[in-house]
């Protein structure tokens, strides 16, 4: 179970119960009655975490594939709200912290004519969110999505926050410069990096790696490392139930 889902079956059961509490004043059927409540969120957590095509979910529960869509379409849209209490925003962050910074791509090719969501550096369609953790390598944050052509000094922007933060104590890769953090030096365009340029952008890099594997780790689930193939006016609620997720175990 684990493994196909990210969550042991107890903790499961601790999400139906987040859920089930929050179905008082729901007027439609919250999940499919065929499938119950514990099966329908066992569905969804393995679309997040493996994204499998619904349709070999549908063989593997024995059922239609119409069933699994509605699953979990109505237990992502609770997961996102149930879990929004777990997930920090821009104003929890601790001013006498230093944070790293990046931006990264949640990719959906299969919506690759909404040039909107096209991003010229990684060639594809998605969302992007900007992700931070402490120097420690925890993750603190995850932004809200914004649509992939947008560069990530626009999305740092967006969020605020920095905001608070005494100029020259975050650290974040070149795509910040002027953003008043620590960066990695750009060559300028009539010479070469003298020999302390390098060194100084070599252990700003060092420190940076960390977000890196920081990121590589949300990615685990691969509903945001592959494509998203649901409706796109979809994938904003899917990020939110997997952000959710993701803290929520973290705690």
């Amino acid at each position: 179970m684990y493994h196909t889902t990210g969550f042991a079956k107890d903790e499961i059961i601790d999400l139906c119960a987040l859920i089930y509490a929050n179905e008082e004043d729901c007027d439609i059927d919250p999940w499919p009655l065929s499938l119950g409540l514990y099966k329908s969120v066992v569905i969804a957590l393995t679309y997040m975490r493996r994204n499998h095509v619904q349709q070999e979910l549908a063989e593997t529960h024995k059922t239609s594939q119409p069933t699994i869509s509605r699953a979990n379409s109505r237990i992502t849209s609770r997961l996102a709200i149930v879990l929004a209490p777990f997930v920090p925003t821009a104003d929890d962050l601790d001013p006498d912290t230093q944070y790293i910074y990046d931006g990264t791509l949640l990719p959906c090719w299969s919506w690759r004519g909404h040039r909107e969501l096209y991003s010229g550096k990684r060639k594809t369609t998605g969302k992007n969110v900007q992700v931070a953790c402490n120097l420690y390598g925890q993750l603190a944050w995850i932004s809200d999505p914004v649509d992939g052509s947008r560069h990530d000094a626009h999305c740092i922007d967006e969020s605020s926050v920095l905001a608070g933060f005494p100029e020259g104590s975050q650290m974040g890769d070149k795509g910040y410069i002027g953003k008043g953090m620590i960066t990695p030096i750009r060559k300028p365009e009539f010479r070469d990096l003298v020999d302390w340029e390098k060194e100084f952008s070599t252990q700003v890099n060092r420190i940076r790696y960390m977000i890196e594997q920081v990121i590589a780790n949300f990615k685990t689930w691969r509903i945001m490392h592959t494509d998203y193939r649901r409706p796109i006016d979809t994938f904003d609620t899917t990020i939110s139930a997997v952000v959710g997720l993701h803290f929520y175990r973290m705690t």
